[in-house]
């Protein structure tokens, strides 16, 4: 079986060579301040066919003075961590070691193990659960996700001898743009909004200070209106949404993301949509996801697709108000995209892989293993399993063996078991993946460090491991509907062009401090991993 995993020797090529066309004869004027906009969800094609509509008017006039990227990627996994990751440090999972918001890591101990004496290995769950709603199992009752973090979601780490808790920012394994803006512009301030409370203070970077106004809203929270969460369906996703653009618009006049505070516009900021994403998500019988082959939008990515655009049209408008469009690079992406793109080619099988696994004994059964193994059934209440193994899957498996001495043995099973009959992981087809070893190593760093899974499986195009009967399609691996994403970048002084070689999503990182005139390389993992700034934009 072949499959591109876009290794980072081949990323780092696309972007030296790939630029079709050259920059301007005159450099665009040096931006004032980034706003980036990430919309879950959003492909390439979306955008393209929106475009060609004329049903996205606000993001094609931004596109009359900006650079359209056809074939942009995202750096081998498509989950939001790994994902919006991406997009503020300039390197893949392989230097910011987040590889999904659920991941495993062989050298920390239990939330509970605050002497780090007992077994390591913790299934770390960074979701809606990591606020203080959460302790204890309880239901996220408020939007705010109860006003701190749960102490039982917080693992902890001995280092130089000390065990110590570890927050999301401290599980960040790079610095991020805001880090480096704080520290590099007089007077910086930086500001983000995304769809946890608590899990997303990983955005902090490592210093845990690289955000100056970092909102704390959970879409998993119950909407006291409703009764249910503000992911059940795209319109009232959108009442979230509407939170964040309202955030976004508080910044640019002059304010905090509650609008009741005086603070300086912020130097970068921005904000992810969830509607769009939940729309793709949602049955294709009730009018989600697409109607055809060709990104061809039902009724419910329609309208999700003409919400955001109306979106993007108040934040430019306020802009342009403030006399502060002419000065603001404004990036629209998306973290990730959806599979599959064309519904004829879903596969639900269920959790095959996970099930797999545990009958030949290669992580614990399920309900023993990490996080799983709560005794109130409930992810992030404290009282989960060390030392387990743990396994991730929707349209990728990351497995993470109890033992790694059984490798040889967990790929004889796979191998076996390679059809889309139960119990195969439906992994037989010619795009299909089973990534272990030196290979594995060269994309995703070394297993043995503690933090990289042992086998990524990526599944045929098209199949889920689910049998959830609310959701027809997924995100998070490396199918070419998960990972070809929306770039564009729109400047007034930028002269209109596409570009159709291929780059990453890393490389908005290095872009966004060089447009404000920062040495890209003092990221980290642009460093590492050797991340260009993007073509044909003259920064």
């Amino acid at each position: 079986m072949k499959f591109d995993f876009l290794p980072l020797a081949l990323a780092i090529a696309a972007a030296l060579t790939g630029c079709a066309l050259p920059a301007p004869a005159i450099a665009p004027a040096a931006a004032s301040r980034v706003l980036l906009l990430s919309v879950d969800g959003l492909h390439q094609q979306d955008l393209a066919n929106c475009m060609a509509a004329k049903t996205c008017p606000a993001i094609s006039s931004l596109a009359q003075t900006g650079v359209t990227y056809s074939n942009a990627l995202t750096p081998g996994l498509s989950d939001s961590f790994p994902g919006l990751a991406a997009l503020l440090t300039g390197g893949s999972a392989k230097s910011t070691g987040l590889f999904y918001d659920v991941t495993y890591d062989r050298t920390l101990y239990s939330p509970a193990d605050n002497t780090c004496s007992g077994p390591q290995g913790w299934n770390i769950v960074l979701d809606g659960t990591t606020g203080f709603d959460g302790i204890n199992g309880g239901a996220l009752t408020h939007l705010d996700g109860g006003g701190k973090f749960n102490p039982q979601s917080i693992p902890h780490a001995r280092i130089n001898g000390s065990c110590i808790a570890v927050y999301p920012h401290n599980y960040l394994q790079t610095n991020t743009i805001f880090e480096v803006i704080k520290e590099r512009i007089s007077g910086a301030r930086t500001a983000w909004a995304d769809k946890h409370a608590w899990a997303y203070d990983w955005v902090n970077g490592p210093s845990g200070k690289g955000v100056d106004d970092l909102s704390r809203t959970e879409i998993d929270s119950i909407d006291a209106v409703t009764g249910t969460s503000y992911a059940d369906r795209h319109t009232h996703t959108q009442v979230f949404d509407n939170l964040h653009v309202q955030t976004v618009l508080h910044q640019i006049n002059g304010k905090d993301s509650t609008g009741l505070q005086a603070a300086a516009v912020p130097t970068v900021f921005g904000t992810n949509f969830q509607t769009l994403s939940v729309a793709q998500k949602a049955l294709n019988a009730n009018g989600g996801g697409y109607t055809g082959a060709h990104f061809t939008p039902g009724p419910q990515v329609t309208e999700a697709i003409a919400y955001v655009d109306a979106s993007v049209a108040k934040i430019v408008a306020e802009l342009r108000a403030k006399n502060l469009l002419n000065s603001t690079l404004i990036i629209i992406t998306a973290k990730h995209g959806q599979s599959p793109g064309d519904f004829s080619k879903l596969v639900k099988v269920g959790d095959t892989l996970t099930a797999l696994m545990e009958a030949n004994g290669y992580v614990d059964a399920k309900g023993k293993w990490g996080q799983h193994a709560t005794t109130s059934g409930k992810l992030n209440d404290g009282t989960g399993l060390a030392g387990t193994g743990a396994i991730e899957t929707d349209t990728i498996g990351l497995i993470w063996l109890k033992n790694q001495n059984q490798l040889a043995a967990a790929l004889t099973t796979l191998n076996a078991n390679l059809g889309c009959k139960p119990p195969g992981i439906c992994a037989d087809g010619p795009q299909a993946l089973i990534l272990s070893g030196a290979a594995l190593v060269s994309r995703f760093g070394n297993p043995a460090l503690g933090r990289t899974p042992d086998i990524v499986v990526q599944p045929n195009p098209g199949v889920i491991y689910s049998g959830s009967k609310k959701k027809d399609a997924e995100h998070g691996g490396n199918s070419p509907d998960d990972t070809h994403v929306a770039l564009l970048v729109s400047l007034p002084s930028i002269s209109a062009k596409t570009i159709t070689s291929e780059v990453v999503t890393t490389q908005v990182a290095p872009t966004i401090l060089s447009a404000l005139k920062l040495d890209p390389a003092l990221l980290n993992s642009v460093k590492v991993e050797g991340t260009r700034v993007l073509p044909g934009l003259g920064f």
